[in-house]
């Protein structure tokens, strides 16, 4: 048995369990809040319905779904093990919906002109997740 030790000293990236219904029906075209009201734990789900609001204009409907998902988002992965910090892998299917949505409060907050918000969201999606941050933008 081989053990991995993490030289860095940091905290082991955090997991959170797979949930493919509502990334199916996402994927079938089935309607965001349809998803949201049908898994209402996914922050998948609240993370698209944030970036059709911001796409269409409404940056304060996009900050609510976002900070939903988010807070759907840590509730996961404090129940995974997660401590407060460390890295939420973006490679890992399964984190991203919480990427996204924190992507997403970071995004509306920088829009509505809440810059403290905007730059804790930013720096907590890049400490989470480097990839993360570059892919989202």
């Amino acid at each position: 048995m081989t053990i991995h030790e993490n030289l860095l000293g940091g905290p082991p990236p955090t997991h959170l369990p797979d949930d493919p219904e509502p990334r199916e029906l996402l994927a079938t075209g089935t309607a965001p809040a349809d998803v949201a009201a049908r898994y209402p734990t996914s922050s998948l789900a609240w993370a698209q319905l944030a970036d059709d609001a911001f796409e269409r204009g409404s940056v304060v409907e996009s900050y609510a779904y976002a900070r939903t998902g988010y807070h759907r988002g840590l509730d996961a992965l404090r129940r995974s093990g997660w401590k407060g910090h460390g890295p939420v892998p973006w490679e890992h299917e399964a984190n991203r919906g919480f990427l996204r949505a924190l992507h997403g409060l970071a995004r509306a907050a920088g829009a509505i002109g809440e810059q403290e918000e905007y730059e804790r969201c930013t720096q907590f999606l890049k400490d989470s997740s480097p990839t993360a941050a570059q892919t989202l933008g």
